[in-house]
Formats: C-alpha cells, structure tokens, sequence
C-alpha cells in the first residue's frame, strides 16, 4: 500500500472574536454547536475577517486592481499565488482530508470561502462546525492570494505610502506589509494528528541565517524594487514587483513562471587530456549564496537532483545520482528521516570518479534539477501532465584521449 500524505499550509488570519462577529452579522442559520465544541483560539485556524470593498472600488479582486495598476496585475498572473487555488498539487492534497485549515492560505479572505468555520467538535479539525457563509465570492476564491489579500484590511487599501489622488482610502502602513505576512504563512510546524502535520520552515530558517542579521528579508529578494508608474499617467516612483519569484517551476505547462536564483555552481575536472584507464575525478561545487533560507525550502517534497554521466554518441555509457532534500514516512505517522538542505552560505562538493574507457569520444555531463515532487507520489495524486522539475545547471565536457 502506497505511503499517504498530507501537508497543510497555515494562514495568516486573525482572533477568533473578529470571525465569530463576522458569522453573527450572516442571514444563513450556524450549524448546532454541540457541547463539546472546542472555540478557535490559533491564528492559522480562522480566514481573515470579512473584508468590504473601500470606497471609491466596486471589487476587491485582483482583476479589479488591474484595470489601473495594470503591470502589477500582469506580474501577480505569473505568480504562485495567483495559482494557490487552482493548483493541482494543492487540490489533490486538499481532498485527500478535505482539512479546512489549508483553504486559510490558499484563499486566506473570508469572502472567499463557502463556509465560516466557528468551532471544532472535540478539538478536531476533521469535524469543524461551520456557518454558511452569505459573502461567498467563487470568482474571488479562483484568485488564490490576490492583492486584497494583503493590501485590503477594514475598508481600506493597505500601502507603503498613502496616495492622496487614488480613487480609494489608502493607509500608509509599512508594518502591516512587514516580512511578517509572508511567514505568516511560509513558516508552519504544527502536528494536528500523527499522520497530519505542517512542516514549512522557511521563516525559521532565515531568522537562524546570515540574511536576518544583515537585515535582508522575504521581500529584499521576492520582490525586487524597480522605479515604475503604478498607474499609467502619473508619474514614476519605487515601488515593487509582485511576480514573487521562487522556485520557477511552473504550476501548468503552458504558463510561464518566475524564478530566483539560490545556488551557485562551479565544476573541476582533474585532467582535460587523459588516457584509457585512468581515474578521472570531477567535481561540482553547489553553493547556497543567494537565498537566505535553506534550500529547497518549504515544501518538504521538494528535491534538487545532481547528475554526473558518461556518454558517447549512442548511449549513457555511465552515470551517478545526488538528491538534495528531505525524506518523510508519512503513514502511519509522518516522520522526517533524513535531510541534506543545503544552508545559506553553505557550499557542498559532489564527485564522481571514473575508470576511462578505451574509446576515442565521449562526453562528460553534469546537469542540476530542480524538483517539485518525485514521479511516483505525482502518479499517486493522479497528477499526470503536472510540471515536476526544470534545468537549472548544465555543463557538457568532450574530453581529449591520448
């Protein structure tokens, strides 16, 4: 029996005061709260409270904002936010437990959940009592983590300026949209049943790195300053791209995705000019020097593969496999097993050795991939055209024989 997994994601939200006001103000009836109804107290297990649309708007969808701050709106499409729904990796785990909590990073606005969760019956979370919610957006839920996720709060747009000719109220405030939104959700250790955890760590491993103390954050590298019009007609100023670059693996295979670059990569060969039968040793030098996390990060299924081979013009003569990464046991209980992350700073050096053979030409490669998830739990999760894993690194060496 193939191992199950499940990973949930947290979310940044709120008190369970604001959310309970939220469903008392709902036409539609609560469900029956039993007496062993246990009231929500963690931040991650609530939405973000109903956000009304700011004056001077008629949505708070991120198509909305579009029609003026149009670059933005293009660079948001090409992010894995804009994807944090509709994406098929989350929709399979998702319905695996059908676990509520995870809508509450991938669709963190209450507006765009169809149901108010007010309770877990016992403590569980595979039983929550919930409230039809009457403010139930589907359009707004498809948008994942759009720009109300994080600018809209109270009936106000949420900058790092207030912006007196803007059709909307806006509220200058820097703290809000802190470092501390994005590990809101990027930073999740929470075990809710032996089988069911939440394991991104991202947030801890920068504050443990070299970035944290040199002030660099998320934002610092995630989303690059650039001096640009935010509405057409009036006028350049710094402001911020909101691609969100990570990993660049696309989430569908004919979007175009956005990606940073972590790792440095530097190759030795010990003779360029050898003989049959000699040991030759090569060398790849993999160094985390521009992330401030380990890398990879986040989710744990996620894997960096080095692969040295040996070939001529008919065939893999020889090859040799490093993963970079963690392993888990997921069933019966999730467990780590192992894990090689490289740290920030950190540099690794990978050999292969090989006896020459007695032919005239072959050609040594050395090529690095980056990988979302390993082919069989993508086949478990019925994710068959599933982009798993892009080319980061690739050298080809023909090698000169004496």
């Amino acid at each position: 029996m193939k191992n199950k997994k499940f990973i949930l994601l947290v979310s940044c939200s709120v008190w369970i005061a604001s959310i309970l006001s939220n469903c008392q103000s709902g036409s539609q009836k609560t469900d029956t709260v039993r007496l062993d109804t246990i009231p929500l107290t963690k931040i991650w297990e609530s939405a973000i409270p109903h956000q009304s649309i700011p004056k001077g708007l008629t949505s708070i969808s991120a198509e909305s904002c579009g029609t003026c701050h149009q670059e933005i709106y293009e660079e948001w499409k090409l992010s894995t936010h804009a994807a944090a729904f509709i994406d098929p990796q989350f929709l399979a785990e998702w319905k695996k437990d059908d676990v509520y909590v995870c809508l509450n990073c991938h669709t963190p606005l209450q507006n765009q959940q169809e149901f108010v969760v007010i309770g877990l019956i016992g403590g569980d979370h595979r039983t929550p009592v919930k409230a039809r919610n009457p403010n139930f957006d589907t359009k707004l839920q498809l948008e994942g983590i759009n720009c109300a996720s994080c600018h809209v709060r109270n009936g106000k747009i949420i900058g790092l300026t207030s912006i007196s000719l803007a059709p909307h109220i806006s509220l200058e405030n820097p703290k809000h949209l802190s470092e501390q939104l994005c590990v809101n959700c990027h930073n999740a250790v929470e075990e809710l049943y032996p089988d069911l955890v939440c394991t991104f760590e991202t947030g801890d491993e920068w504050a443990k790195g070299p970035a944290f103390a040199q002030g660099k954050n998320c934002i610092s590298c995630h989303m690059p300053i650039v001096e640009r019009e935010l509405v057409k007609g009036f006028g350049k100023r710094k402001n911020r791209r909101h691609y969100f670059p990570g990993s660049g693996i696309p989430k569908f295979a004919d979007q175009k995705s956005v990606g940073l670059a972590g790792l440095e990569f530097t190759s030795e060969i010990s003779k360029e000019t050898i003989r049959p039968g000699d040991i030759a040793n090569f060398k790849l030098n993999v160094e985390n020097k521009y992330a401030g996390h380990n890398v990879p990060t986040g989710d744990p299924e996620r894997f960096i593969n080095v692969r040295f081979s040996v070939e001529n013009k008919d065939s893999v003569i020889v090859e040799k496999q490093f993963r970079i990464g963690e392993e888990w046991e997921w069933y019966p209980k999730a467990a780590k097993i192992s894990d090689n992350n490289l740290s920030p700073g950190e540099v690794r050096t990978f050999n292969f050795e090989y006896e020459i053979p007695d032919i005239s030409d072959f050609v040594l490669g050395i090529e690095v991939t980056k990988h979302r998830m390993n082919e069989e739990n993508a086949m478990f999760d019925s994710l068959f055209d599933y982009p798993l894993s892009i080319k980061i690194f690739e050298e080809k060496h023909r090698l000169k024989i004496e």
